[in-house]
């Protein structure tokens, strides 16, 4: 049974001046919370403060996405100077300098050749994007049969239609019957993998070969695209085998079918380079994008596509609109404005360098909890790592859940899925802040029975 943690001393704070009932929060065991809220009310840089004036180390960058820490001046002034010029104009038929500006300077640091940039509000819509994009290519290359798109299972892209069916994480998916038709899944990459592993797995890069399996099973005609994470971060940071990327990218090439990279969270720096195909050498088709995108100060994503597909699709349509697709704030001003002084931020402080060069420290202080209470497995790479915890019987969660909630109430905020401890701090984190994000987490296991 979990603790009940409404026995804890809190001070007086803003929750019990608010009317809790109407915001329907998501992601959350609403009942739980709303009767025992945390709540934030300020951050900067590495931490949040709290309603009772408490300072919380940000060990998850938010929600994997404020990759250059919090209240970064530069990113705030340029959003108040955008909000006093432009506070809006539509995109469609019409434009505004800002998103071409930012697509610009996106595509510079993307793989060569991915130098299209179509702009999204979030992961989910950029999943559902890339997804479309790829249909349309094939609809323009006369390959209308290509209508079948594979996922992998414990793979997670967004929560619209499109991201939920190729995702493959059964919490999200089975309690929605309507999801997107023919849809397969190849495994994910942790059946067989080492445990207590530094880095890339050493092994399993044969697992791409069950892509060789599914054209069997459908026909490479049928199939449009293949979209994974490169790093698996939201189902508990599944590291890849080492070649398995490049061996989807060479099958994937070898039948015509593209691949998508779903680069959420490993996209601007988490793995030491702009993007984790940059980090791994792989190049994919497709690469989606959010999060630190604009430090996750506005709401925006991105779909970064090879120029191939871009101009199959635009040049191949008749005359009008070419690709039937879009959201009322692609390249919003606010937005785009944030996502510029965001990249200017990341490219003057070097922050991608920073990341990879503060990722073997990271690595020791993770692996120096694997004596804890509890931990059967730790997995990292580049600035990602998770320490996953045996659960109690019967009652799968119920210690991560409590970990969270602990560690939050010792000063940390970390992320849990399941029984799983995912961490992702920003990338200004310093060895100081790295061992203190240890030295609580060791804390709490000791404390959790």
């Amino acid at each position: 049974m979990a603790t009940d943690f409404a026995t804890i001393d809190r001070a007086p704070d803003v929750a019990d001046d608010l009317d809790m009932s109407h915001f329907w929060m998501p992601f959350t065991n609403n009942r739980y919370f709303k009767s025992n809220p945390r709540m934030f009310v300020s951050a900067k840089d590495m931490h949040f403060t709290t309603d009772d004036d408490r300072s919380v180390l940000d060990a998850t960058s938010g929600l994997w996405c404020v990759n250059a820490g919090h209240g970064r001046a530069a990113i705030t002034e340029a959003i108040r100077e955008a909000a006093g010029v432009l506070d809006f104009a539509p995109t469609f038929q019409l434009g505004h300098p800002s998103p071409f500006r930012l697509a610009s300077a996106v595509a510079k640091i993307m793989p060569p050749g991915m130098d299209r940039i179509f702009f999204t509000n979030s992961g989910s819509e950029s999943a559902d994007t890339a997804l479309k994009m790829a249909l349309a290519y094939h609809q323009a290359k006369g390959d209308s049969g290509r209508f079948r798109l594979i996922g992998r299972q414990r793979g997670y892209h967004g929560t619209n239609f499109g991201g939920l069916s190729v995702g493959g994480i059964g919490g999200n998916r089975k309690r929605y019957v309507s999801q997107v038709w023919g849809v397969d899944h190849l495994a994910h990459t942790h059946g067989d993998a080492a445990r207590f592993q530094r880095g890339l797995q050493p092994s399993n890069g044969g697992l791409a070969n069950e892509l060789e399996e599914l054209v069997s099973l459908h026909g490479a005609e049928t199939i449009a695209a293949v979209i994974v994470e490169p790093v698996a971060g939201s189902t508990g940071v599944l590291v890849p085998p080492m070649g398995y990327l490049q061996h989807l990218r060479e099958i994937t090439k070898k039948y015509g079918i593209l691949l998508i990279f779903d680069e959420v969270i490993t996209g601007f720096g988490r793995i030491g380079a702009a993007t984790a195909a940059e980090a791994f050498g792989v190049t994919p088709d497709i690469i989606t994008l959010a999060k630190g995108l604009t430090n996750a100060t506005v709401p925006m994503g991105a779909v970064a596509a090879s120029r191939e597909i871009h101009d199959t699709i635009v040049h191949g349509a008749p005359a009008g609109i070419e690709f039937f697709h879009g959201y009322t704030y692609s390249g919003h001003p606010l937005a785009a404005a944030a996502g510029l002084a965001t990249l200017d931020l990341y490219a003057r402080e070097g922050l991608f360098a920073r990341a990879a060069a503060m990722a073997p420290v990271w690595e020791d202080a993770l692996h120096g909890l694997r004596d804890c209470p509890h931990v059967i497995d730790i997995r990292n790479c580049g600035l990602v790592g998770a320490v996953e915890l045996a659960p109690r019987d019967n009652a799968i969660g119920a210690r991560g859940m409590e970990v969270f909630h602990r560690a939050f109430d010792t000063g940390l905020l970390i992320r849990v899925t399941a029984d799983t401890i995912a961490l992702s701090p920003p990338l200004i984190v310093n060895e100081a802040q790295i061992h203190e994000i240890a030295d609580v987490i060791r804390k709490v296991l000791h404390e959790v029975a």
